[in-house]
């Protein structure tokens, strides 16, 4: 409930709720209502308005919750894990569970396990580390009891960067373990919560939802809405391997060009979603397709992946040299092979 002096906000993002100026976050027909007129759209109809924070004015946020002593869930996806994530510990010293969110997209063969293990291996401060899918409503039950264990207080905060599944947990915990029925909006699109939104589960647990922290080299940030619902997969990946030679290439879409400029005969395995064309070139040479692009040189040892930001993963096998042309803001970077 809001006291006489607190701002009404909107159930679905958090922003502050005003019927004065319809260009402005947080517009609503009547101050009657509980979710402003960007959410309405978006969960009505599928609509999406662009609405353009700093990471600064989040890290804020994040700052405050830092102050705090409670508990904090980060969440990450699994097809998208971050390059850093001890930089977080700068900003939140909190006890911390690292949820790993989406399992479902990654092939059933990848064992549970062996995701947890090579989080561990990164040496990362956190509690726990937890596989979960919100999709498949897979090991939530397993989450709340670990929530339960590690609180401090009845306030748990929910962090990670926008896409990572944040919202969809929140909504999934909502409807298993709470009468309340408020619903945070979602979308596959980044940007959807605007504040930081309080959701009571029930009388020893409040969930506080915050602003998705902005990777700026998400390729989801650099791309129109059509293409962002095609790079989110919906269901399970299945990966796609090809044998490359020296001058062979893939390309993705019209997202990515990966050219095999130097080594042995290669096996490269294509991580991203299925919606998405990915073709293989068979002579580099001969093809000018994407050049356009920017181009970055990769060394790669063995047994690596070519992480793209936003849009998945490519593993390969041997180590080789690689020519990337990819969008000048896109993020792309080399790690030791998840799967």
């Amino acid at each position: 409930m809001n006291s006489e002096n607190e701002p009404k906000r909107c159930l679905g993002c958090g922003v502050i709720l005003q019927d004065e100026n319809i260009l402005q976050e947080g517009y609503i027909t009547s101050l009657e209502n509980d979710i402003c007129q960007r959410c309405f759209r978006m969960k009505n109809y599928g609509e999406y308005q662009v609405v353009t924070k700093s990471n600064e004015e989040y890290i804020e946020i994040l700052k405050n919750v830092g102050r705090t002593k409670d508990l904090v869930l980060y969440i990450t996806d699994l097809l998208n894990l971050e390059e850093d994530f001890n930089s977080i510990r700068s900003i939140l010293p909190n006890k911390m569970i690292l949820v790993l969110n989406k399992k479902d997209v990654l092939p059933k063969s990848v064992k549970e396990k062996k995701l947890i293990k090579y989080l561990e291996d990164m040496k990362i401060q956190v509690e726990e580390v937890i596989v979960i899918s919100c999709a498949k409503n897979y090991n939530i039950d397993y989450l709340l009891k670990r929530i339960k264990y590690y609180q401090t207080s009845k306030n748990v905060y929910v962090v990670g960067h926008t896409n990572a599944g944040k919202s969809s947990l929140i909504n999934k915990l909502i409807q298993n373990y709470s009468n309340n029925p408020q619903e945070l909006t979602m979308s596959p699109l980044p940007s959807t919560t605007l504040n930081t939104v309080n959701i009571e589960i029930n009388e020893y647990l409040t969930l506080i939802d915050t602003p998705g922290l902005v990777d700026a080299g998400s390729i989801l940030n650099h791309v129109d809405e059509k293409t962002t619902k095609k790079i989110s997969p919906k269901k399970e990946i299945k990966p796609r391997t090809y044998q490359l030679r020296k001058n062979q290439s893939i390309i993705i879409e019209d997202l990515i060009r990966i050219d095999y400029v130097e080594g042995e005969k290669n096996s490269f395995t294509v991580f991203v979603s299925n919606e998405l064309k990915v073709k293989r070139i068979l002579n580099l040479l001969n093809n000018e397709e994407l050049k356009d692009l920017n181009k970055t040189t990769y060394n790669i040892k063995y047994d690596e992946d070519l992480v793209i930001s936003g849009l998945g993963f490519i593993k390969i096998v041997n180590k080789g040299v690689v020519d990337v042309y990819l969008n000048k803001d896109v993020k792309a970077f080399t790690r030791k092979s998840l799967i």
